[in-house]
């Protein structure tokens, strides 16, 4: 089994990955906000089309990308299947605009909040795995399927680790 290491560049692909994330979310809040004051169908759309861009893929799916970017695998060079890459991208940004559409028309609920949080959750979830898919590198690229179900160390969400 090959060593990974997570901070290939140091605390710069995080950081800008942070940043990316912050950037986005600042942006899609304040598009997402305007979806119900937009006094036309046309400019909710639009709102909510930047909003889902903005959250899905410049926040979630660019914040994942970027600190993807920055693992490395001993003795292999890692690159990506572009296909799969952008339908990652796609996959982060449709959930998240489904999910705004979800809980930014008709009236505001409980029930409407925790679908469009659901929805989003699995995509985001989705895109997540979809562009791991997309890593290729010299060797076998493997997941303990288990692991999610084993705590780890007191943390709340557990992660699912890469055996390479």
């Amino acid at each position: 089994m090959a060593d990974i290491n997570h901070f290939e560049y140091g605390w710069i692909t995080p950081a800008i990955s942070y940043a990316l994330s912050v950037l986005g979310s600042i942006l899609g809040l304040i598009c997402a906000s305007r979806i119900r004051t937009a006094p036309s169908a046309g400019q909710r759309t639009w709102w909510g089309l930047l909003a889902a861009w903005a959250l899905g893929g410049t926040a979630i799916w660019t914040m994942h990308f970027m600190a993807m970017l920055g693992f490395a695998v001993t003795g292999s060079r890692i690159r990506y299947d572009v296909p799969i890459t952008v339908a990652s991208a796609l996959i982060a940004v449709a959930s998240v605009g489904i999910g705004l559409a979800i809980v930014g028309t008709g009236r505001l609920s409980a029930v409407r909040i925790i679908a469009a949080g659901l929805f989003t959750g699995v995509g985001v979830a989705a895109m997540h795995y979809t562009g791991m898919a997309a890593m290729r590198l010299d060797g076998q690229l493997g997941y303990d399927a288990l692991q999610p179900a084993r705590p780890r160390r007191g943390a709340a969400l557990p992660g699912w680790p890469c055996r390479c």
